[in-house]
Order: C-alpha cells, then structure tokens, then sequence
C-alpha cells in the first residue's frame, strides 16, 4: 500500500470522513430500495398472470366437475355422484393449497446484494 502525503487538517479528515460515510449510506439505502422495488415489481406482474390465468383455469374446472358429475349421474343417483365429486375436489384442492403454502415459506425477499457490499465495508474499514 502506498503512503502519500497529506496537508489536510484532523478536522477536514474528519469532515470528509462524515461526509463519505453519509454518502455511502445514502447509496446503501437507495440501492436497498431499488432491489426491493424490482423484487415487488417481478412478483406484482407474477401475481397478476397467476390470478388471470388461475380465474381461466377454475371457470374450465367447475365445467369439466359438472360434466363429471352428470356423466356418474348415468350409474348412481345424481346426489351421490355430486358427493363424490366434491369430496375428491376438496382433497385435490388441500393437497395444492398446502404445497403453494410451502412454497411461500421458502420466499426469500431479502435485499442480498445490499448485505453484501455492507460486510465488504465493514471488512475494508475493521
């Protein structure tokens, strides 16, 4: 590492000191909010594909379970084929709910890149 003169006062290294300090964690903080804002922005549009597609998909299914239960209709009375019919559903459904709920416990929504360069700081002032 190279020395290099400097004129400069205790009060001015101080002074830019503070200052540099404030600068960085204005950086920090913005780059805090940027990768979060590009976090929800991602998910937001996500979100919304997955519920359009999700109405779509459940007005088909509501359909195809009432062909389903006319169709058993032909063999057994209608109020048991409508029985059956829904309580498949309802486990079928439990068992997605439950993975989707999984899933989201894995979420990771925190700012990674903004960690790091704070613990490189650290590291480059201890």
């Amino acid at each position: 590492m190279q020395t290099r003169s400097d004129d400069r006062s205790l009060g001015e290294l101080f002074s830019d000191l503070t200052r540099d300090v404030g600068t960085l964690v204005r950086q920090e903080v913005q780059l805090a909010t940027t990768e979060l804002s590009d976090t929800v922005a991602t998910a937001g549009k996500d979100i919304g594909l997955l519920a359009g597609g999700g109405f779509v998909v459940y007005a088909g299914f509501l359909v195809l379970l009432a062909a389903i239960t006319v169709g058993i209709a032909n063999f057994i009375p209608l109020w048991i084929s409508a029985l059956i019919v829904a309580v498949i559903t309802m486990i079928i459904g439990y068992v997605l709910v439950q993975k989707g709920r999984d899933g989201l416990k894995h979420l990771d929504i925190k700012p990674r890149k903004t960690m790091q360069t704070i613990s490189e700081i650290k590291e480059d002032i201890a």
